[in-house]
Protein backbone atom coordinates (compact mmCIF):
# COMPACT_ATOMS: atom_id res chain seq x y z
CA UNK A 1 0.00 0.00 0.00
CA UNK A 2 2.75 2.40 0.97
CA UNK A 3 4.68 1.72 -2.24
CA UNK A 4 1.53 2.31 -4.34
CA UNK A 5 0.90 5.56 -2.47
CA UNK A 6 4.49 6.63 -3.01
CA UNK A 7 4.26 5.85 -6.70
CA UNK A 8 1.01 7.84 -6.99
CA UNK A 9 2.46 10.80 -5.12
CA UNK A 10 5.59 10.70 -7.27
CA UNK A 11 3.48 10.69 -10.44
CA UNK A 12 1.39 13.63 -9.21
CA UNK A 13 4.54 15.55 -8.31
CA UNK A 14 6.03 14.86 -11.75
CA UNK A 15 2.88 16.11 -13.47
CA UNK A 16 2.84 19.22 -11.30
CA UNK A 17 6.50 19.94 -12.11
CA UNK A 18 5.82 19.39 -15.81
CA UNK A 19 2.85 21.75 -15.74
CA UNK A 20 4.90 24.34 -13.85
CA UNK A 21 7.74 23.99 -16.36
CA UNK A 22 5.42 24.54 -19.33
CA UNK A 23 3.85 27.53 -17.62
CA UNK A 24 7.26 28.95 -16.73
CA UNK A 25 8.43 28.63 -20.33
CA UNK A 26 5.35 30.30 -21.82
CA UNK A 27 6.47 33.80 -22.91
CA UNK A 28 4.58 36.83 -21.64
CA UNK A 29 5.89 38.88 -24.61
CA UNK A 30 7.03 41.78 -22.49
CA UNK A 31 10.32 41.50 -24.35
CA UNK A 32 10.31 40.77 -28.09
CA UNK A 33 13.23 40.43 -30.50
CA UNK A 34 12.14 41.62 -33.93
CA UNK A 35 14.05 40.90 -37.12
CA UNK A 36 14.22 43.84 -39.57
CA UNK A 37 16.11 44.30 -42.83
CA UNK A 38 17.47 47.85 -42.70
CA UNK A 39 18.20 47.94 -46.43
CA UNK A 40 14.78 48.63 -47.94
CA UNK A 41 13.98 52.36 -48.02
CA UNK A 42 11.61 53.95 -47.29
CA UNK A 43 10.42 51.03 -45.16
CA UNK A 44 13.66 50.42 -43.27
CA UNK A 45 17.23 51.63 -43.70
CA UNK A 46 20.27 52.66 -41.73
CA UNK A 47 20.71 56.42 -41.43
CA UNK A 48 23.95 58.40 -41.53
CA UNK A 49 24.06 58.16 -37.73
CA UNK A 50 24.05 54.37 -37.93
CA UNK A 51 20.53 54.08 -36.53
CA UNK A 52 17.60 52.29 -38.15
CA UNK A 53 14.89 54.49 -39.62
CA UNK A 54 11.94 54.31 -41.98
CA UNK A 55 8.21 53.69 -42.17
CA UNK A 56 8.29 50.14 -40.80
CA UNK A 57 10.79 51.02 -38.09
CA UNK A 58 8.50 53.74 -36.75
CA UNK A 59 5.43 51.55 -37.23
CA UNK A 60 6.81 48.56 -35.32
CA UNK A 61 7.90 50.90 -32.52
CA UNK A 62 4.32 52.18 -32.36
CA UNK A 63 3.03 48.61 -32.21
CA UNK A 64 5.47 47.76 -29.41
CA UNK A 65 4.34 50.83 -27.44
CA UNK A 66 0.72 49.73 -27.90
CA UNK A 67 1.61 46.24 -26.64
CA UNK A 68 3.65 47.73 -23.76
CA UNK A 69 6.53 45.51 -24.86
CA UNK A 70 10.26 46.16 -24.82
CA UNK A 71 11.31 45.43 -28.39
CA UNK A 72 14.84 44.88 -29.63
CA UNK A 73 15.35 45.33 -33.37
CA UNK A 74 17.75 42.82 -34.90
CA UNK A 75 19.05 43.73 -38.35
CA UNK A 76 19.27 40.79 -40.75
CA UNK A 77 19.55 40.24 -44.52
CA UNK A 78 16.09 39.60 -45.92
CA UNK A 79 16.82 36.06 -47.08
CA UNK A 80 18.01 35.22 -43.57
CA UNK A 81 14.94 36.47 -41.70
CA UNK A 82 12.83 33.31 -41.77
CA UNK A 83 15.82 31.07 -40.93
CA UNK A 84 16.65 33.41 -38.01
CA UNK A 85 13.05 33.13 -36.80
CA UNK A 86 13.07 29.35 -37.02
CA UNK A 87 16.42 29.22 -35.21
CA UNK A 88 14.89 31.33 -32.40
CA UNK A 89 17.35 34.17 -32.93
CA UNK A 90 14.35 36.49 -33.20
CA UNK A 91 10.74 36.17 -32.05
CA UNK A 92 9.09 37.98 -34.98
CA UNK A 93 10.03 39.45 -38.35
CA UNK A 94 8.87 42.86 -39.52
CA UNK A 95 10.29 43.53 -42.96
CA UNK A 96 7.62 43.88 -45.64
CA UNK A 97 7.13 40.10 -45.60
CA UNK A 98 4.17 39.39 -47.85
CA UNK A 99 1.65 36.86 -46.59
CA UNK A 100 1.63 34.10 -49.20
CA UNK A 101 0.36 30.53 -49.07
CA UNK A 102 3.90 29.28 -49.64
CA UNK A 103 5.31 31.20 -46.66
CA UNK A 104 2.37 30.16 -44.47
CA UNK A 105 3.60 26.58 -44.78
CA UNK A 106 6.70 27.57 -42.81
CA UNK A 107 5.63 30.39 -40.47
CA UNK A 108 2.56 32.09 -39.02
CA UNK A 109 1.48 35.67 -39.68
CA UNK A 110 -0.40 38.48 -38.04
CA UNK A 111 -3.14 40.25 -39.94
CA UNK A 112 -1.69 42.29 -42.85
CA UNK A 113 -0.79 45.90 -42.10
CA UNK A 114 -0.06 47.28 -45.59
CA UNK A 115 -0.23 46.22 -49.24
CA UNK A 116 1.46 47.57 -52.37
CA UNK A 117 1.89 46.16 -55.90
CA UNK A 118 5.03 45.13 -57.74
CA UNK A 119 6.22 47.19 -60.72
CA UNK A 120 8.86 46.89 -63.42
CA UNK A 121 11.48 49.64 -63.65
CA UNK A 122 13.59 50.27 -66.74
CA UNK A 123 15.09 53.15 -68.72
CA UNK A 124 12.53 55.86 -69.38
CA UNK A 125 11.11 55.62 -72.87
CA UNK A 126 12.28 52.04 -73.37
CA UNK A 127 9.97 50.07 -75.59
CA UNK A 128 9.49 46.53 -74.35
CA UNK A 129 6.94 43.87 -75.18
CA UNK A 130 6.20 42.92 -71.57
CA UNK A 131 4.71 39.54 -72.36
CA UNK A 132 6.72 36.50 -71.24
CA UNK A 133 7.66 35.80 -74.86
CA UNK A 134 8.47 39.46 -75.50
CA UNK A 135 10.99 39.51 -72.64
CA UNK A 136 12.80 36.40 -73.86
CA UNK A 137 16.52 36.79 -73.18
CA UNK A 138 16.09 40.03 -71.20
CA UNK A 139 17.81 40.32 -67.83
CA UNK A 140 15.40 40.99 -64.97
CA UNK A 141 16.96 41.83 -61.62
CA UNK A 142 15.21 40.77 -58.41
CA UNK A 143 15.99 40.55 -54.72
CA UNK A 144 16.42 36.96 -53.57
CA UNK A 145 13.75 35.26 -51.44
CA UNK A 146 11.10 37.85 -52.33
CA UNK A 147 7.70 37.57 -53.94
CA UNK A 148 9.14 39.44 -56.92
CA UNK A 149 11.75 36.73 -57.45
CA UNK A 150 9.06 34.05 -57.22
CA UNK A 151 6.79 35.84 -59.71
CA UNK A 152 9.57 36.62 -62.20
CA UNK A 153 10.86 33.02 -62.12
CA UNK A 154 7.36 31.60 -62.62
CA UNK A 155 6.09 33.99 -65.29
CA UNK A 156 9.13 35.23 -67.22
CA UNK A 157 10.62 31.80 -67.78
CA UNK A 158 12.36 32.80 -71.01
CA UNK A 159 14.10 35.74 -69.37
CA UNK A 160 17.35 35.64 -67.43
CA UNK A 161 16.42 36.19 -63.77
CA UNK A 162 19.37 37.80 -61.97
CA UNK A 163 19.21 37.50 -58.19
CA UNK A 164 20.72 39.87 -55.62
CA UNK A 165 20.94 39.92 -51.85
CA UNK A 166 19.53 43.46 -51.55
CA UNK A 167 17.33 45.66 -53.71
CA UNK A 168 20.00 48.39 -53.66
CA UNK A 169 22.36 46.00 -55.45
CA UNK A 170 19.68 45.50 -58.10
CA UNK A 171 19.40 49.25 -58.64
CA UNK A 172 23.19 49.60 -58.96
CA UNK A 173 23.28 47.05 -61.77
CA UNK A 174 20.22 48.59 -63.43
CA UNK A 175 21.96 51.97 -63.41
CA UNK A 176 25.15 50.48 -64.86
CA UNK A 177 23.24 48.64 -67.60
CA UNK A 178 24.08 45.11 -66.44
CA UNK A 179 20.37 44.25 -66.35
CA UNK A 180 17.48 45.47 -68.49
CA UNK A 181 14.91 46.00 -65.73
CA UNK A 182 13.93 45.11 -62.20
CA UNK A 183 10.69 43.86 -60.70
CA UNK A 184 10.29 45.37 -57.24
CA UNK A 185 7.80 46.75 -54.74
CA UNK A 186 6.41 49.99 -56.15
CA UNK A 187 7.13 52.32 -53.18
CA UNK A 188 10.56 50.76 -52.62
CA UNK A 189 11.46 51.35 -56.26
CA UNK A 190 9.98 54.85 -56.23
CA UNK A 191 11.63 56.12 -53.06
CA UNK A 192 14.70 53.88 -53.10
CA UNK A 193 15.67 54.64 -56.70
CA UNK A 194 13.45 56.71 -58.98
CA UNK A 195 13.30 59.76 -56.68
CA UNK A 196 17.04 59.69 -56.07
CA UNK A 197 19.67 61.24 -58.37
CA UNK A 198 20.85 57.80 -59.49
CA UNK A 199 17.34 57.01 -60.69
CA UNK A 200 17.32 59.86 -63.21
CA UNK A 201 16.43 58.56 -66.65
CA UNK A 202 14.53 55.55 -65.33
CA UNK A 203 10.79 55.02 -64.89
CA UNK A 204 8.06 52.53 -64.11
CA UNK A 205 6.93 50.52 -67.11
CA UNK A 206 3.91 48.31 -67.55
CA UNK A 207 1.08 47.48 -65.14
CA UNK A 208 0.83 46.78 -61.43
CA UNK A 209 1.56 43.17 -60.51
CA UNK A 210 -0.60 41.95 -57.64
CA UNK A 211 -1.62 38.35 -58.34
CA UNK A 212 -2.45 36.97 -54.86
CA UNK A 213 -0.93 33.61 -55.78
CA UNK A 214 2.49 35.22 -55.80
CA UNK A 215 2.09 38.59 -54.08
CA UNK A 216 -0.18 37.50 -51.26
CA UNK A 217 -2.66 39.67 -49.40
CA UNK A 218 -0.29 42.24 -47.91
CA UNK A 219 2.65 42.37 -45.53
CA UNK A 220 2.32 40.90 -42.05
CA UNK A 221 4.36 40.22 -38.95
CA UNK A 222 5.95 36.79 -39.25
CA UNK A 223 6.34 34.48 -36.24
CA UNK A 224 6.76 30.83 -35.35
CA UNK A 225 3.60 28.73 -35.64
CA UNK A 226 3.91 27.80 -31.96
CA UNK A 227 3.50 31.49 -31.04
CA UNK A 228 0.53 32.23 -33.29
CA UNK A 229 -2.08 31.96 -30.52
CA UNK A 230 -0.25 34.40 -28.25
CA UNK A 231 2.06 36.76 -30.14
CA UNK A 232 -0.18 37.12 -33.21
CA UNK A 233 -3.06 38.08 -30.93
CA UNK A 234 -0.99 40.91 -29.46
CA UNK A 235 0.18 42.18 -32.84
CA UNK A 236 -3.33 41.98 -34.31
CA UNK A 237 -4.66 44.12 -31.46
CA UNK A 238 -1.84 46.64 -31.98
CA UNK A 239 -2.43 46.74 -35.75
CA UNK A 240 -6.15 47.41 -35.21
CA UNK A 241 -5.43 50.08 -32.59
CA UNK A 242 -2.95 51.91 -34.84
CA UNK A 243 -5.56 52.00 -37.61
CA UNK A 244 -8.29 53.22 -35.25
CA UNK A 245 -6.31 55.93 -33.45
CA UNK A 246 -4.73 57.41 -36.58
CA UNK A 247 -1.15 56.29 -35.93
CA UNK A 248 -0.94 54.32 -39.17
CA UNK A 249 -2.35 57.20 -41.24
CA UNK A 250 0.08 59.66 -39.65
CA UNK A 251 3.06 57.51 -40.61
CA UNK A 252 1.58 56.71 -44.02
CA UNK A 253 1.25 60.40 -44.80
CA UNK A 254 4.77 61.10 -43.50
CA UNK A 255 6.36 58.68 -45.95
CA UNK A 256 3.95 58.35 -48.87
CA UNK A 257 1.69 60.57 -50.94
CA UNK A 258 -0.77 57.70 -51.42
CA UNK A 259 -2.57 55.24 -49.16
CA UNK A 260 -0.86 51.86 -48.62
CA UNK A 261 -3.25 50.61 -45.94
CA UNK A 262 -5.17 47.36 -46.30
CA UNK A 263 -8.42 48.04 -48.14
CA UNK A 264 -11.58 46.35 -46.96
CA UNK A 265 -13.11 44.15 -49.63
Amino acid sequence: MQSRTLIALTAIAALACSAFSVQAQAPDWKKIRIGVEGAYPPFSEVGADGKLKGFEIELVQAYCAEMKAQCTLVQQDFDGLIPALQARKVDAIFASVSITEERKKAIAFSNPYYNTPGRLVAKAGAKFDLSPAGLKGKKIGVQSATIHEAYAAAIFKQSEIVRYQTQDQVFLDLKSGRIDMTLADAPAADFGFLKKPEGKGFAFIGPDYDDEKYFGVGSGVGMRKADEATLAKKFNAAIAAAQANGTFKKLNDKYFDYDISIKKK
